[in-house]
């Protein structure tokens, strides 16, 4: 099991909301400048995924705290606070896959299948209180499971 207090790197700390909305955009395959440039000038596209996302809030960041954004695009970042379904959509827009989610009360986690650049990334940006264990192997790379350390 990883805890995520042994990952001591010290990276600038992003809503949920706003690392979701700059994984949106990453996917666009732009460069870190042209990225940053368009997010200043709010010269972003409609997001037509099954998200609709608007990009506003992103925009509105990049004004009150441009150095924070320029990190995170430039060297990553910590999300603030994850959620079980913002976790997901997280994964989702910056791994490529879906992962399965488990919301039964008290089995709460996500399962997804990870390289071992991706278990890095997820392991940076993930909110303190997660667990990520690994368990087992598939096609692709190591099954993990992901989960919050303490269930209500």
């Amino acid at each position: 099991m990883a805890s995520l207090e042994n990952n001591v790197q010290e990276l600038v700390r992003l809503s949920q909301w706003d690392a979701i909305l700059l994984e949106s955009l990453r996917g666009h395959g732009w460069s870190d400048d042209e990225l940053l440039q368009r997010i200043r000038q709010g010269d972003l596209p409609e997001d037509t995924s099954k998200f609709g996302l608007n990009y506003r809030n992103l925009v509105d960041t990049a004004a009150a705290e441009p150095e924070t954004v320029e990190a995170a695009v430039r060297q990553g970042y910590r999300i603030k606070f994850n959620t079980l379904r913002g976790l997901s959509n997280w994964i989702l827009l910056s791994q490529g896959h879906e992962p399965q989610v488990d919301t039964e009360p008290g089995r709460e986690s996500i399962t997804a299948t990870l390289t071992t650049e991706q278990h890095s990334r997820l392991m940076s940006a993930i909110s303190y209180g997660w667990t990520v264990t690994a368990a087992g192997t598939a096609e692709g790379g190591t099954v993990y499971r992901i989960e919050p350390l303490n269930r209500l």
